[in-house]
């Protein structure tokens, strides 16, 4: 079945999970290849099977580059530690979002827990990505700031490593649905930051604002904190360093340093935090 066929039965079976990003109308019709709403606003399914939502043009940070690198480096197994945590404390047969999936990998490794699943980012390359693994999820393109899904229609969100829009959270979460978000804490690649940044004021993060603005927007909190050593493939160093936000920091001449220096292992050290029942409900 063709990607672009795939995502016409995806819509087909979850249209109540759409909403029109034009006039916020749920969809009610899947014509041909388009989502159509009452007020006859169309929107086209890509050749890729999935959906552009996003009313402007916006250029992401994350270039293919950085994603691809993300992409070999967490099918390496980077994230593996944590994400099976999260895998833990996923409800059974839910609908899932990962708001800011990236190019996908850690949707696909918990998608099988889910009973429909569906990832979005604001950036088309990632989107793009995503769609060349082999997986029942469902991609799109939108924007955090105006969620293009109907209300209480989700179990459970995950936020991983993105940023958060809890307002619009509670808008699209059930009743009794849970965020669940993976900060980085502070050893969190410390390696990588030391090597960098040593004895720099970058070298040091801090999740403690990241952390209350959680625990604020949420009236019922858990928190577990998930910390190991990942091996790293030699093949894959530079996939690490290139992967984050990080290298965006550094000189061309300390990433040739630390090229050519790796090191064998990298600390992953996040907290996985259960929200729910919203504070703005």
């Amino acid at each position: 079945m063709k990607k672009i066929e795939r995502g016409q039965q995806f819509l087909r079976q979850h249209l109540n999970l759409f909403q029109c990003p034009v006039c916020h109308e749920a969809y009610h019709a899947v014509i041909e290849n388009s989502l159509s709403c009452p007020n006859g606003h169309q929107l086209d399914l890509s050749k890729k099977g999935t959906l552009y939502f996003l009313q402007r043009q916006v250029q992401s940070e994350y270039d293919a580059a950085m994603l691809a690198s993300r992409r070999r480096i967490l099918q390496a197994g980077l994230f593996d530690g944590f994400l099976d945590v999260v895998r833990e404390k996923l409800p059974k047969a839910g609908v899932g979002l990962d708001v800011g999936c990236g190019e996908g990998t850690p949707l696909h490794k918990l998608e099988a827990d889910l009973k429909t699943a569906i990832g979005f980012d604001i950036s088309k390359a990632g989107v793009n990505l995503a769609t060349q693994q082999d997986t029942a999820a469902f991609f799109c393109v939108a924007d955090l700031a105006h969620l293009p899904f109907n209300a209480a229609t989700f179990d459970v969100i995950l936020n991983i490593f993105s940023p958060s829009n809890y307002r619009e959270f509670a808008r699209i979460m059930r009743p009794d649905a849970q965020v669940i978000k993976v900060i980085p804490n502070t050893d969190y690649l410390s390696e990588l930051r030391q090597a960098l940044f040593a004895g720099d004021r970058r070298a040091v993060y801090s999740n403690e604002k990241v952390l209350a603005h959680f625990k604020e927007s949420y009236r019922q909190v858990t928190a577990q904190r998930v910390r190991y050593q990942f091996t790293i493939p030699p093949e894959n160093f530079a996939d690490l360093v290139l992967m984050t936000p990080l290298h965006w920091q550094a000189t061309p001449e300390q990433l040739q340093q630390l090229l050519a220096q790796p090191f064998p292992q990298i600390t992953v050290d996040v907290t996985v935090l259960i929200g729910a029942q919203s504070v703005l409900d």
